[in-house]
C-alpha cells in the first residue's frame, strides 16, 4: 500500500487534476413532507402533492417491521417534517477519460481511474450528506450535526445522525421512483440525467434522499 498504492492515487490525482477531467457538482434541496403508511409525500408550496415514494416494510419478524416512511412524522401530525435530497456528480470529462483508457486497452489505467472517480463520487455524497446536516436545525434549535463524532472510525459506522438512502439499495429498492427525485431537483443543470433503466448518467454520480431522524440506520427490508 505505501510503496505502490499511495503513490498511484497521488499520481492519478495530480493527473486529473492537471487535465481538468474533475468537474464536481452538486444539486439539493429541502422539501415540506409527512407520511402516510409506507409512502412518503412530498408537498409543494401551495400544499398540493408534489411526488410520492412507496418503501417496502421489514418481513421478518425479529426486525421492528421498518420503512423508510416511519421516520418522518404522520399526516395527521400538528406541523409537516422536512425531507433533504440530493443529486452529486463527478462530471461527464472523467467518464469520457476513463472510457478513453479502456478504449485504448490500458486496462490498469482503466481500473484504477474508475474505481478512483467512483470513490470521489462517493466521497462528495458522504461529504454532502454532512452538509445538509449542518445546515438541517431541529426543533430544539440545534443543527442535526450537533452531536455527530468526530472520529473517523466512528463516521465509518455511522456515528452521526439519520443516514442518506440511494434507490436500489435494500430500504428503498425501486430505482424507478428516482424519476420523482429528478423531477424534484432538476439535476439536468448540472449533466445528470437519468437513463430509460433509471440509471444515472454520467456513471459517476448518486443521488440520495437524507433521513434526518437519530434512530435512522441503514437495514434490510426484504
Amino acid at each position: 500500500m505505501e510503496t505502490e498504492g499511495r503513490p498511484r492515487l497521488r499520481y492519478w490525482l495530480d493527473r486529473l487534476k492537471a487535465d481538468g477531467v474533475l468537474e464536481a457538482a452538486v444539486v439539493y434541496g429541502y422539501f415540506r413532507c409527512y407520511s402516510e403508511g409506507n409512502d412518503l409525500i412530498v408537498i409543494g408550496e401551495d400544499s398540493a402533492e408534489r411526488a410520492r415514494f412507496s418503501f417496502p416494510r421489514q418481513r421478518q419478524r425479529r426486525d421492528r417491521r421498518l420503512c423508510l416512511a416511519d421516520f418522518f412524522r404522520e399526516k395527521s401530525a400538528d406541523e409537516l417534517d422536512v425531507v433533504a435530497f440530493h443529486v452529486v456528480t463527478m462530471g461527464q470529462p472523467i467518464a469520457d477519460y476513463a472510457n478513453k483508457l479502456f478504449a485504448d486497452n490500458a486496462y490498469r489505467d482503466y481500473l484504477e481511474v474508475h474505481g478512483l472517480s467512483v470513490q470521489l463520487t462517493e466521497a462528495l455524497a458522504e461529504y454532502w450528506h454532512s452538509r445538509v446536516r449542518a445546515e438541517m436545525t431541529l426543533p430544539d434549535g440545534r443543527a442535526a450535526d450537533a452531536n455527530d463524532s468526530k472520529d473517523l472510525d466512528d463516521v465509518f459506522r455511522q456515528g452521526y445522525r439519520g443516514s442518506r438512502y440511494s434507490f436500489g439499495y435494500p430500504a428503498c429498492p425501486d430505482i424507478e421512483q428516482q424519476k420523482y427525485l429528478m423531477d424534484l431537483l432538476e439535476p439536468d443543470r448540472i449533466g445528470v440525467q437519468l437513463s430509460e433503466e433509471f440509471q444515472l448518467h454520467p456513471e459517476q454520480s448518486t443521488s440520495a434522499l437524507i433521513v434526518h431522524h437519530p434512530e435512522a440506520k441503514y437495514f434490510n427490508a426484504t
